[in-house]
C-alpha cells in the first residue's frame, strides 16, 4: 500500500470510529432531552431510537452531495438497505431466532416495500432531480405522523410499546443540561466523522479509479449500518426483537425517504444504470425477503437462524457480484 492510499484509508477508518462512537451519544443526548420535555416514549422511539441510528447516513449523504459525490450518496442509501437486512438482520437472527409480535410492526412492512417501490418509480427516468427530493420528503412527513398516531393507538401492552419503555428505561439518566451537551457534541462530532468518511471513500475511489457508487455501497454503506449492527445485538440479548425490527425498519424508511432527498435536492444528477438494473432490485428483492420471513403465517412470525443464515449468504454474494464489476467494469 503506498503512502497516496495510506492516509484515506487511515482517515477513513477514523471517520468510521467516530461515527459509530458519536452516534451513540448523540442518541443518548437526544433521548434524554426528550425524557426532560415530557415527549412520549413512543414518540421518543419512532423518532430518536427508530430514525437516530439513521443520522451517519444523512450526513454522509449530505456531505458526499456537497462535495460533488452524489454516487457515494446514493449508494450509502441502497447499501445500507441492503447491509441493514443482509447483515444486521441475518446476523441478530443467527444470535437468536427473531420472533415479530407487535401488531405496529406487521404494519409498517407493507408500507416499507411500497416506499421502496415508490423510490425505484422515482429513478426509472435515470435521473434523481428536486422534483424527487420533494416527494420524497413530502412522504417522510406522511409517514413519520402516521407512525406517530399509530403508536398514540397501540395497545400499552403491545411487545413493542414494551421493548421501547424497556430501552428508554436503560438509557443514561442524563439531566437535561448533560442531555443537550451530549446532542450537541454528538452531533458536532457526527459532522466532523462523515466529512472524514467522504473525504477517505472519494480518495479511495479515485485511487482505485472505480466509481464513488461502489465504494458507497461497500464500505461507507456498511460504516454507517454499524450503530443499528450494535442496536440489534444489544435488543437481541435482551430479548427486544420487535425493538430491534423496529429500528432496521425505522432506518431503512429514513433512508429511503430522507437521506436518498439530500442528493436530490442538493446536487441533482443521473443515475447509474447499473443502480436501477442491479443494486436497486437487489435491495427491493432483500426487502421483500424481509417481509415473506417477518409476517406471520401461523400466530407469531419467526426469522429462524437457517432464514438468518440465507439472508448472510444472500449479503456476501451481493458483494462478490460489486466485486466483479469493480474488476470488470
Amino acid at each position: 500500500m503506498t503512502m497516496t492510499l495510506i492516509l484515506p484509508s487511515l482517515v477513513l477508518l477514523a471517520g468510521l470510529a467516530l461515527l459509530v462512537w458519536s452516534s451513540d451519544i448523540f442518541i443518548d443526548g437526544a433521548a434524554a432531552t426528550a425524557v426532560h420535555l415530557n415527549i412520549s416514549p413512543l414518540i421518543i422511539g419512532v423518532v430518536v431510537l427508530g430514525f437516530g441510528t439513521s443520522a451517519p447516513e444523512i450526513l454522509v449523504s449530505i456531505l458526499a452531495s456537497f462535495d460533488n459525490s452524489p454516487g457515494l450518496a446514493v449508494g450509502n442509501v441502497i447499501g445500507s438497505n441492503i447491509a441493514n437486512i443482509g447483515l444486521v438482520l441475518g446476523i441478530t437472527a443467527i444470535i437468536s431466532p427473531i420472533v415479530v409480535k407487535s401488531s405496529l410492526l406487521k404494519r409498517e412492512f407493507p408500507i416499507l416495500l411500497a416506499v421502496s417501490v415508490l423510490g425505484l418509480l422515482l429513478l426509472l427516468d435515470h435521473q434523481l432531480g428536486r422534483l424527487d427530493g420533494i416527494i420524497l420528503i413530502t412522504m417522510l412527513i406522511i409517514v413519520m405522523a402516521w407512525m406517530i398516531k399509530a403508536n398514540k393507538t397501540i395497545d400499552q401492552h403491545d411487545p413493542l410499546v414494551e421493548d421501547t419503555i424497556d430501552e428508554i428505561n436503560d438509557l443514561p439518566k442524563l439531566s437535561l443540561k448533560k442531555g443537550l451537551v451530549f446532542l450537541a457534541i454528538g452531533l458536532i462530532i457526527l459532522i466532523g466523522s462523515a466529512k472524514l468518511m467522504v473525504w477517505g471513500a472519494v480518495e479511495i475511489a479515485q485511487y482505485f479509479a472505480v466509481p464513488d457508487l461502489i465504494i458507497g455501497l461497500t464500505i461507507v454503506a456498511i460504516g454507517t449500518s454499524l450503530p443499528e449492527l450494535a442496536a440489534a445485538i444489544s435488543a437481541a440479548k435482551k430479548d427486544e426483537s420487535d425493538l430491534m425490527i423496529g429500528n432496521i425498519l425505522g432506518s431503512n424508511l429514513f433512508n429511503l425517504l430522507a437521506v436518498m432527498a439530500m442528493p436530490a435536492l442538493i446536487d441533482p444528477s443521473p443515475v447509474d444504470n447499473s443502480t436501477l438494473m442491479i443494486d436497486y432490485p437487489v435491495m427491493l428483492g432483500m426487502t421483500l425477503a424481509m417481509l415473506v420471513v417477518a409476517l406471520p403465517r401461523k400466530g407469531n412470525a419467526i426469522i429462524t437462524r437457517g432464514e438468518g443464515t440465507l439472508l448472510i449468504l444472500s449479503y456476501i454474494g451481493y458483494l462478490l457480484l460489486l466485486y466483479y464489476r469493480m474488476v470488470h467494469p
